[in-house]
């Protein structure tokens, strides 16, 4: 019986812990629609990514990405990588997932966390999502319309 209830309390803790499950049953259009940026701070005060998003209704969004990666050359001065991604996501609760083959295996998982902030996670390459080099997707976004 003991094992039973330690498997119990794993099997929750578990749920609780996946990143992957809806956390929310469901975000509201108002919630979702707008846009959201990442800024760099330090030495890339002022650079940002950007991610516009639109619901469409039955668990579809259009997701519009535009994304920066600042560097600094070799001479001090700052330099940036860029890539863009326009698709269609699916919602199921609070999280959207993109997925996309063009150029290789791209996925893209974001998580509404609260009102105006969106948490996303890139799995695949910069190259596979279709992005220039050591450009990424990845971080928290937070709403600015």
């Amino acid at each position: 019986m003991k094992s039973i209830h330690s498997m119990s309390l794993a099997l929750l803790s578990f749920c609780l812990s996946n990143p992957l499950q809806a956390s929310r049953p469901s975000v509201s259009f108002t919630e979702v629609n707008g846009t959201f940026l990442y800024q760099y701070t330090g030495i890339f005060k002022g650079f940002s990514s950007k991610l516009t998003v639109k619901a469409l209704g039955n668990g579809k969004l259009t997701i519009d990405f535009d994304l920066i990666h600042p560097y600094v050359l070799n001479n001090n001065e700052l330099s940036a990588n860029m890539g863009t991604l326009s698709g269609e996501a699916n919602i199921i609760g609070d999280t959207a997932t993109y997925q996309s083959d063009e150029y290789g295996s791209c996925k893209i998982v974001m998580v509404f966390t609260k009102p105006g902030d969106v948490k996303v996670t890139q799995e695949g390459s910069d190259a596979a999502c279709g992005f220039g080099h050591g450009v990424y997707a990845d971080g928290t976004y937070y709403k600015t319309k």
